[in-house]
């Protein structure tokens, strides 16, 4: 997969206190989260591998898998969504649906 940015890799985590609008806010899954119940998340590894989070219906955390891929013009394919990369850093990813 080229031209991947090294910011997208690793496992993130759902921080919807963050949000506005249309935007949703991911950090790493070691950041210091305020206590909520069933944050959902997704792992973005190398090749294209990805492993979604969310919680399960005894809201115990389950995982499945997927792939990803970068799809240019700051978009982000995660399984089956297309998302635009509003910004990328090491400890903040935030994400919008889409136009098409």
């Amino acid at each position: 997969m080229a031209d991947v940015p090294e910011e997208l890799l690793g496992h993130w985590v759902h921080s919807h206190e963050e949000d506005s609008g249309d935007e949703r806010v991911y950090r790493p899954a070691d950041y210091d989260f305020p206590p909520a119940r069933g944050r959902r998340g997704f792992e973005l590894k190398p090749g294209g591998e990805l492993v979604v989070y969310g919680p399960g219906a005894t809201d115990r955390p389950e995982a499945a898998t997927a792939r990803w891929s970068v799809s240019g013009s700051g978009r982000v394919r995660l399984g089956g969504e297309e998302l635009s990369i509003v910004s990328a850093s090491p400890d903040r990813l935030v994400v919008r649906p889409s136009d098409g």
